[in-house]
């Protein structure tokens, strides 16, 4: 199995000149946007914050930041406005790992093509 790696910005919603880019795991496992909490600060303060349990792949349950609203724009697919995950990550050679799950991914109208290792365009956004 392939990594498929994407370019994303996260933009403060209402504070257009705090954003941040960088490179992101697709990982389809997963449900949200997260972002080292390292990097709240490059936001500036967003309007809604709240904290939730979640549940990881190693099935730890850990409390998260959720944070909003900020627009994401991965590579150049749709820009969606939605929540983003803060959460305490160890930076592997100096550098964090962000995820992308599978809301934003299908809010912005992506495709994962497994076979191909990249990110498709859908012909419609599934309402299902």
């Amino acid at each position: 199995m392939g990594r498929i790696v994407a370019k994303a910005t996260v933009t403060n919603s209402i504070d257009k000149t705090k954003s941040r880019t960088f490179d992101a795991l697709v990982d389809t496992g997963a449900s949200m946007l997260t972002l080292p909490t390292n990097w709240k600060k490059d936001l500036g303060n967003l309007a809604e914050t709240r904290i939730a349990k979640v549940e990881f792949a190693d099935q730890n349950i850990k409390e998260v930041e959720i944070c909003g609203p900020v627009s994401i724009q991965v590579e150049g697919f749709q820009k969606i406005f939605s929540e983003v995950a803060f959460l305490e990550m160890d930076a592997s050679d100096g550098t964090y790992e962000p995820l992308i799950g599978y809301i934003p991914l299908e809010q912005s109208g992506i495709l994962v093509d497994m076979l191909g290792h990249r990110l498709k365009a859908a012909k419609y956004l599934d309402l299902k």
